[in-house]
Formats: C-alpha cells, sequence, structure tokens
C-alpha cells in the first residue's frame, strides 16, 4: 500500500524541510541563510549607501543610521521656542528636518551626499505634505557656508565631531544652537541635555562655546 501523506507532516513530497513552518534548519541550511543574509546586506550598501561616500575621505565618512522616534523627539524638544533656520548635517532620510518644520522651525533643510537617501527624503517630505516646504540638498557639509544658521543639528559620528567643531567654530553666529546626537561634542561643555543612553541628545549654545574655547586658550598661554 502507498502511504498516506498528510499536509504539514514531515516528508511531505515536493517540500524541502527547511521551507515548513516549524522545521529546524540542519548545518548546510544555516550556512546558506547566513550566506545570503550576507549577501543581501552587502548589495544594500553597495547600491543604496555608498554612492554618497565615494567623495568623502575615509576618516570622515558616516554610516546611514536612522534616527529612533526617541532621539529625534529629544533633539526637537532642546530646540523648542527656537526660531532661525534649522540644518541637518547629514540629514538621510529627512525625518528630522520633517519634524523640525512641523514644529515651526523654517526654513528647515538638510544637506546629504547619497543621492538614494536625498529621494527617500523627498518621498517622505511629499507623503507628509511638505514638498516644497522644506529642503534636501546635495551638498559636502564640509563646503557649505553655515553662516546663516541658527539652529544644527548632528547626528554624526565621533570621528567627524573635532573637525565639525572647528568649522562650527568659525562659522555659526553667536545666537546659534547645536544639537549633537548619540555623541557628544568631546572638547565642548554641553548648555543642556536630555535622554539615556543612545537615546541621549546635546545642546551647545555658541556664544557659551565660544568663551569656554578663548578662555581655554587664555589659560594655555600663561
Amino acid at each position: 500500500m502507498e502511504p498516506c501523506w498528510e499536509p504539514g507532516e514531515p516528508g511531505e513530497p515536493g517540500e524541502p524541510g527547511w521551507a515548513r513552518p516549524g522545521a529546524e534548519l540542519g548545518g548546510r541550511g544555516l550556512l546558506a541563510l547566513a550566506v545570503a543574509s550576507g549577501a543581501a546586506a552587502w548589495a544594500t550598501w553597495a547600491v543604496l549607501l555608498m554612492p554618497g561616500f565615494r567623495r568623502v575621505p575615509l576618516r570622515l565618512q558616516v554610516p546611514y543610521q536612522p534616527s529612533s522616534p526617541r532621539q529625534v523627539a529629544n533633539a526637537l524638544a532642546l530646540l523648542r521656542g527656537r526660531a532661525g533656520k534649522t540644518v541637518d548635517l547629514g540629514s538621510g532620510d529627512g525625518r528630522l528636518v520633517l519634524e523640525a518644520h512641523r514644529q515651526g522651525l523654517r526654513p528647515a533643510l538638510g544637506y546629504e551626499l547619497n543621492p538614494w537617501l536625498l529621494c527617500l527624503a523627498n518621498y517622505r517630505a511629499w507623503k507628509a505634505g511638505c514638498h516644497g516646504s522644506v529642503s534636501f540638498l546635495k551638498k559636502d557639509l564640509w563646503k557649505v557656508d553655515l553662516s546663516d544658521c541658527h539652529n544644527v543639528i548632528v547626528f554624526l559620528a565621533p570621528s567627524v565631531k573635532p573637525p565639525l567643531a572647528t568649522k562650527l567654530l568659525a562659522e555659526l553666529p553667536d545666537d546659534a544652537r547645536v544639537v549633537a546626537g548619540r555623541f557628544p561634542f568631546p572638547c565642548w561643555t554641553p548648555s543642556s541635555s536630555l535622554g539615556q543612553g543612545l537615546e541621549q541628545v546635546w545642546a551647545y549654545d555658541m556664544k557659551e562655546v565660544r568663551r569656554e574655547v578663548q578662555g581655554s586658550a587664555q589659560e594655555n598661554q600663561v
């Protein structure tokens, strides 16, 4: 008598064991899954994220990492009640710029080199009904003039902070505020801070930062 196969039983004809819900992966299956996952991750990087890095020195490259809702909320809380031009340096998918616009910080714009992320940011702006009200520009943050910016958002890697601090000190007006997420500026004392761990953000008022930097320079000369 031919065996009777019940649906879902192990060994069902035409269905590999790894494809059935609840089936355990063997050693080869796990290896194949790992290889496939690695290939997918590399493909995503090569196609979507790498283009914006090709013209940036290795030490100044910043991998794309979207901000969490709590990070966005904390960053904008430290800018509440302020006015003037607001920029996000390395704006990624645009979520911080969009939230700044929603909270009345205008004009709000982001600088980003990666064309795929710029497309995503513009799509998010269109979906939110903000297309034309916010701007996402394909510009190198090291080459833009920040002298008319009053609010600057910086969610960048620690290696970028020291050279960026020099640029901000040279260009920003005294009434500007800088909000840093994930990592603080190592040589600046924050005016305020909000959140804990990875959700923490720091605010720096440029007038106070300049006073501190000048005081340190005078002490070093003595």
